[in-house]
This record gives C-alpha cells, sequence and structure tokens, in this order.
C-alpha cells in the first residue's frame, strides 16, 4: 500500500473516532457521491447530504459519550492516485457494541494539489454487527 495513503487513512480515521466534523468536511471532495443502502432501501446523496449524515452521527456519538469501531477489512488501490479502502464501523456505548454495524467501501482520490480526497462511498447500513465482523475472520478463504 502507498505510504502515503497509509498516513492519509490513519488521520482520516483518527478524524472520524474524534467525531470532528469541521476536520472530516476537508477531507470530503465537494465532487463526492455515495450510496446508501438501508434496509433494503436505497438513498443516492452528495456532499452537502454526507456532511449532513456525519454530522447527526457525530453528535449522537457525542451525546452518547460513544466511542467509535472501525476496522480497515481491506485497501485496494483503484488506479493511479485513487484507492478504495473497505471499512466496517459501529459505536460502542458504556462498554458495549451496538448491534449493528456500516460497511463502507471509500474510494478516495488525490486532487489537483495532490492531497486524498473521500470522492465516493458504497453504503450498507444497519447489518449484524457480527456479520460485518465475520468478514475480517474470513480473508484469504
Amino acid at each position: 500500500m502507498d505510504n502515503q495513503f497509509s498516513k492519509f487513512l490513519d488521520i482520516y480515521l483518527d478524524i472520524w473516532r474524534e467525531s470532528s466534523l469541521k476536520d472530516l468536511k476537508k477531507l470530503i471532495s465537494r465532487d463526492y457521491k455515495a450510496r446508501e443502502i438501508i434496509g433494503g432501501d436505497i438513498f443516492d446523496f452528495g456532499y452537502e447530504e454526507s456532511l449532513n449524515g456525519w454530522e447527526q452521527g457525530f453528535s449522537f456519538a457525542k451525546e452518547n459519550n460513544a466511542q467509535w469501531n472501525i476496522n480497515v477489512i481491506s485497501i485496494l488501490p483503484l488506479r493511479e492516485n485513487e484507492t478504495m479502502a473497505i471499512l466496517s464501523a459501529t459505536l460502542i456505548i458504556q462498554g458495549k457494541s451496538i448491534e449493528t454495524a456500516n460497511l463502507f467501501f471509500q474510494t478516495f482520490k488525490k486532487d489537483s494539489i495532490n492531497d486524498w480526497k473521500l470522492v465516493r462511498s458504497y453504503i450498507e447500513a444497519g447489518i449484524p454487527f457480527i456479520s460485518a465482523n465475520s468478514v475480517l475472520f474470513n480473508k484469504g478463504k
């Protein structure tokens, strides 16, 4: 994996774990596009809607004094200057993981000034946490 991308991903995940919308905004492309599946329903959205979603998630985490449990499942170089990170994320509230997780397929691309930006996402939301975590144990099988 590209060492520069690895460093970027660590920063991105730290910002997520800190629930810092102000810092996360800087890492999302204004041309961002996403598709989220919730209970079989499909929602397509862009930059502004994503910021609203992050704000709601971060507010919930802060209000409940929760911690993010984010796992990197895989990193896939797609093309030159474009990499996908497959992540699972859930919240831990009062020491207990909630029962669902979201599975993120997030594509990052270098912009015109050579900074990594989140440009696309495909998200499976509200899947059973055990199912999301089991992907980690199926590597190489």
